[in-house]
Order: C-alpha cells, then sequence, then structure tokens
C-alpha cells in the first residue's frame, strides 16, 4: 500500500484545481499564502468599516466639548465588576479629582477610585444619521450618563473627546486616498495608455510631461497648490480640491507602469482583432488591454493609497491642507505640535498611530497583491 503525504495529496489537489482555473482564482490561491497580506487585509477592511459607520462607533460627536475637562488624561474601561442588578459584566470608567497645581499654573486630573461612571453598549447618545440615511442616536458605546465623562484615549485643550475624532477623522483620511487614488488611476491609465498605445510623438510629449511633474519636489508643489486655495473656500471644496492636488502629482508612477504595458500588448493578435474590428481607441484600452493586466494595476493603486493618506495628513499637519472644522488624522495631530501639548497631553499623538497602522496595512496588502498578480512568482 503506498501512503502519500497530505501536503503533497494538497499541493496536487491545488494544481489539478489551478489547472482549470481563472486568473483570479490564482491570484486569491497565491495571495492567501501571504500572512502579512492577509492580516493587512483584515485591517483595511476594518478601517473601510470604520469609514461607514464612524456615528455609530464613536461615543460622541467630533464637536462635543467640555470645558471642565480640557486636556483630561485617558480612562481605563473596566468590563468585569460585581453588580448585584448586572452580574459580573458592568462596564464602568472611574471619575476624575481635579487638583490644581499653582506651582505649574495648570489643573491636574487624577483618576478618583469612589466615583464610577456605569459605561453600556448600545446606548442612546448624540444624534446623526446613519450612512446619510436613517436618523438614530445609538451608539456602539457609551456612559450610561450623558453627562459623566468618558475619555477612553483623552481629551484634547477643547476637552473634546480624542477617540471620537480619531473615529470621524478616519473618514476623511480614508476616504482621501481612496478618491485620490480613483482619479491618479483614470489619468494614469488614460495618458499611460496613450503613450504606449500611440508611441511616436505622443509618447515623447506625455513622457517628457511625466518627467517634468517628477523632476518638481513634492512637497514645496504641495504646498505652492495648497497654498493657492482662498482661506474662505468652504471645507467641502477644500476636501475636493486637495483630492485634486494630489491627484494631479500621483499620476506619474502609474502612467509609467501603463505605458510599458500597453508597449507590450499593442502588437498582440486580441489588439489587432479589436482595431480591425473598428473599435475606438478608448474602447480598446480600456475593455480590451486594461482588462489583461487588471490584477497588477489593483496591487499598484493599492501601494498607492498609503502614499496618499500621507501627504494629506502631511498637508493637514503643516496648515496648509484640511482645516477644522473638517476632522482628520492630519488635523488632529495639529493638536501635538508645541513641546507644551506633547508634555501635559502625549495622548494627542495617537492619531499618529491611527496612520501608521493604515500604512502599514495597506503596504502589506498591496505588497501581498503584487506578489500574487505577478504570474512568474512562485
Amino acid at each position: 500500500m503506498q501512503i502519500h503525504n497530505s501536503s503533497t495529496v494538497g499541493e496536487a489537489i491545488d494544481s489539478a484545481e489551478g489547472a482549470r482555473a481563472g486568473q483570479w482564482w490564482l491570484v486569491w490561491r497565491k495571495f492567501r499564502r501571504h500572512r502579512l497580506a492577509m492580516i493587512g487585509g483584515f485591517f483595511t477592511v476594518v478601517l473601510y468599516l470604520v469609514v461607514f459607520f464612524a456615528e455609530f462607533l464613536a461615543p460622541f460627536s467630533p464637536d462635543r466639548y467640555s470645558a471642565e475637562y480640557t486636556y483630561a488624561p485617558p480612562q481605563r474601561l473596566h468590563l468585569l465588576h460585581w453588580d448585584s442588578s448586572q452580574g459580573w459584566f458592568s462596564p464602568y470608567v472611574n471619575g476624575y479629582k481635579i487638583e490644581v497645581n499653582y506651582e505649574q499654573g495648570r489643573r491636574l486630573f487624577v483618576v478618583d477610585p469612589e466615583k464610577r461612571h456605569p459605561v453600556g453598549f448600545w446606548v442612546q447618545g448624540d444624534s446623526y444619521r446613519l450612512l446619510g440615511i436613517w436618523q438614530t442616536d445609538r451608539h456602539l458605546i457609551g456612559p450610561l450618563d450623558p453627562a459623566a465623562p468618558m475619555y477612553l484615549l483623552g481629551a484634547d485643550r477643547l476637552g473634546r473627546d480624542v477617540l471620537s475624532r480619531t473615529i470621524h477623522g478616519t473618514r476623511v483620511s480614508m476616504s482621501i486616498g481612496l478618491v485620490g487614488v480613483g482619479l491618479s488611476l483614470f489619468l494614469g491609465i488614460l495618458l499611460g495608455g496613450l503613450s504606449g498605445y500611440f508611441a511616436g510623438w505622443t509618447d515623447n510629449l506625455i513622457q517628457r510631461v511625466i518627467e517634468f511633474l517628477q523632476s518638481i519636489p513634492s512637497i514645496p508643489l504641495w504646498i505652492g497648490l495648497a497654498v493657492a486655495i482662498p482661506a474662505e473656500v468652504p471645507p467641502v471644496q477644500v476636501y475636493f480640491l486637495i483630492t485634486v492636488i494630489l491627484s494631479v502629482v500621483g499620476w506619474t508612477g502609474l502612467a509609467r507602469v501603463v505605458r510599458g504595458r500597453f508597449f507590450a500588448l499593442r502588437t498582440e493578435d486580441f489588439v489587432k482583432a479589436a482595431r480591425l474590428d473598428g473599435c475606438s481607441t478608448l474602447r480598446i484600452l480600456f475593455r480590451h488591454m486594461v482588462p489583461s493586466f487588471m490584477s497588477h494595476i489593483i496591487a499598484v493603486v493599492t501601494l498607492a493609497i498609503p502614499g496618499m493618506i500621507l501627504a494629506e495628513t502631511s498637508l493637514s499637519f503643516l496648515g496648509i491642507g484640511l482645516r477644522p472644522p473638517t476632522v482628520s488624522w492630519g488635523v488632529l495631530l495639529q493638536e501635538a505640535q508645541n513641546i507644551r501639548s506633547i508634555s501635559t497631553a502625549p495622548w494627542l499623538l495617537l492619531p499618529g498611530l491611527a496612520v501608521v497602522i493604515a500604512v502599514l496595512a495597506l503596504n502589506f496588502l498591496g505588497d501581498g497583491l503584487r506578489d500574487a498578480a505577478d504570474p512568474y512568482t512562485v
């Protein structure tokens, strides 16, 4: 009797399935073997779920403030505690005792173990529209007493909850990267495709424009374009203009990749057949040539989103990007620009941790997609 190793049998089954599987199944099979990419994909999905359900996940509105608790330190959430009415699972946070330090000229918040503010799940709070459609006031977590302080990640200089503002900032920072990459994707495929498809003087003209844009230092170019936005422009228009600015600068790298692929595909039989069939240039580009390396484009786009997020955060941190009352990670990090804020309230740097997590997750995801989309990798 011949005994087969289970791993050998599994590989044989995979190879048999792969022989009759499509391109996307092969990409998924290689992608799921990349553990860091799977972890990055999980965190990316979680972040974009936060984008859609930010109001529900945040305990408070981002503009809710309390002058009594300015620079209040983070509170510990106690989950297990015996309560005669609720049993062991009765979450709470301790209250504060406020002391005045006359030598330093500031108030100090000390945890008061005798004060306990009950915390609940699916509680009533600030009213909002879920997904912009349903009017509700339910939040995932919050204090049972609306007047009780609950600052799990501390408070800023106006007594606003840093956790709630970081969650709401996820929507702007993550979406501006996605929208910006979408515009860059369109410009990169269109101009890079025309460059590789027509070649000749069209290719020379587009490549010279790309080289000119890539020769300009990114930060001064962003600053120059962002400063051109008038100060009286509404926040929604500023968001749109910043997205356009990032897209104008970010399409060049993708255009170079698309150009190289189109040079290789322009002489293929299916392209010649489409041209003889009378298809327009744009139809040949977007319906016949682009789908042939769509998996590679997805990988490039995934790797480009972190750059957009960092660019928006940098501009907003420098004060020339998004401005209050818009809430983004870069705007939140403006609170930590001076030494006094960092020394007295280091928790104001926590939105920077969200930036690190998002960038690492998207980079791991993009790296795994790039490896999975490469037909020459094993």
